[in-house]
């Protein structure tokens, strides 16, 4: 069964998401810890704790496709999850996750929930990792998507059994 742990990399917070074969993505408390020895620390716990099996890191590209300035950060964390847990790491591009973060949960349209929000819970919001997480799950999501992507539905019991649409129309 996989087991992944979807993963919004930040020098000082860590957004973390988890998700399995259901294709489900659920966001996990951030790791927000000061010390990035204590964050190696507390993300090595979550691994155990839930027996991940892959990690699913969001990427940074830019609009236009290329590699973002924050790449070699990630692609040096990527290869420190390599050596330290010996699971496979899949990048995943991260565009936008960051703005629909904010707007989740926020009941407005992309690109207004952070301007309407308060500044103080904007600024606890992000201090807590809550955004960071919920970019984390938006990448995971998109993932698991891609991964475990549903056979399109079949519109009626009809089209089994005749095998068109007009058949459809003759069952009703």
């Amino acid at each position: 069964m996989m087991r992944c742990l979807g993963i919004d990399y930040g020098t000082r917070r860590i957004g973390l998401g988890y998700g399995d074969e259901l294709g489900v993505a659920t966001p996990l408390p951030a790791l927000v810890q000061s010390d990035a020895a204590a964050r190696w620390e507390a993300l090595g716990q979550v691994v155990h704790a839930r027996r991940i099996t892959d990690f699913v890191l969001g990427y940074p590209y830019n609009m236009d496709g290329s590699a973002g300035f924050k790449a070699r950060e990630v692609d040096a964390f990527a290869a420190e999850l390599r050596v330290r847990f010996g699971l496979p790491v899949h990048l995943v591009d991260e565009r936008l996750t960051s703005y629909e973060a904010e707007d989740a949960g926020t009941g407005r349209k992309a690109g207004g929930g952070a301007a309407k929000r308060g500044l103080r819970q904007q600024r606890d919001f992000r201090e807590q990792g809550v955004i960071d997480s919920r970019a984390a799950t938006l990448i995971l999501q998109d993932f698991l998507n891609q991964r475990f992507a549903a056979p399109p539905p079949i519109s009626s019991a009809a089209e089994w059994s005749e095998g068109g649409e007009g058949a459809a129309d003759e069952w009703r």
